[in-house]
């Protein structure tokens, strides 16, 4: 199956915008048999039968991930009130749909879940006291069943992550790296990113983008090789810190996303590093 020297290449399964028997299909065009599988279909939609779907691939699910029904990505200002686990009146329904996230991960023996928090902001004590303890209750739910919640970077720098981090200091807290979210949030350098946050980061996303010229808004992303990502830097870096986890392809966006990914999965093989 199609690695990148020595990772693993993985696909993360709502990019490609179909049912579950065309990630099939598609993963075995590109020969990729690695997923980070989103549970959305399960734990929000009430599916009965993707689980049993899931379970007759021979995957190896290298995290899943959930989102949650309020987040609005309209805008950077509508994602920072709606996103994560911050929205107060959205709490209680999230956390059911998290436990139950965590719950099918455990069942399916997968070592991760992914998922966006929200914005840290530790400029304001009674918001960073509330994140931290929204945090820590899904951490330790996590740590029961066994499992690794992973944090995905770009909403903050890497620096501030770091402080989170390790004010947190949880053995089920880690991070999905994502390089393309920090040049679309405007967050900093993916390459040095990974350095700051090396010891943190047990999942990897291969996604890529251009940063706005105008503040406050968001980037665009792009094709995996065609943004500001120094792709080669990135994956050096990625092996600098000796990372040794799944490299999974996203693309969120883009009118002909299956030869977008099948371009990237060639380029990760074609990395000599």
């Amino acid at each position: 199956m199609a690695r990148c020297g020595e990772w693993a290449i993985g696909v993360c399964s709502w990019s490609l915008q179909t049912d579950l028997d065309g990630v099939v299909g598609t993963m075995e065009q590109l020969q990729i048999d690695n997923v980070h599988l989103d549970l959305r279909p399960v734990c929000i939609d009430k599916s009965e039968k993707y689980l049993e779907q899931v379970r007759r691939q021979g995957w190896v699910i290298s995290s899943t991930m959930i989102g949650f029904p309020q987040e609005d990505y309209s805008s950077l200002d509508a994602i920072k009130v709606s996103g994560g686990i911050a929205p107060d009146d959205c709490w209680e329904s999230n956390r059911r749909i998290f436990e139950s996230a965590i719950a099918v991960t455990a069942e399916l023996n997968v070592p991760y879940l992914s998922t966006h928090i929200g914005f840290i902001d530790e400029t304001q004590p009674e918001y960073s006291r509330k994140f931290h303890d929204r945090i820590k209750l899904m951490a330790d739910v996590a740590a029961q069943q066994k499992v690794i919640l992973l944090l995905e970077t770009g909403q903050e720098t890497a620096e501030e992550l770091r402080g989170f981090l390790e004010e947190m200091d949880h053995p089920a807290v880690a991070v999905n790296f994502d390089p393309a979210n920090m040049i679309l949030y405007d967050k900093g350098d993916p390459v040095d990113a990974v350095k700051v946050l090396g010891p943190w980061i047990k999942h990897v996303h291969i996604k890529d983008a251009l940063r706005t010229d105008t503040p406050g808004t968001w980037g665009a992303e792009v094709a995996w090789g065609d943004g500001q990502v120094d792709t080669d830097g990135f994956l050096g870096a990625l092996k600098e810190i000796g990372f040794a986890g799944t490299i999974a392809v996203e693309r969120e966006a883009g009118d002909d996303r299956l030869n977008d990914i099948r371009q990237a999965v060639e380029r990760l093989v074609g990395f000599q590093g």
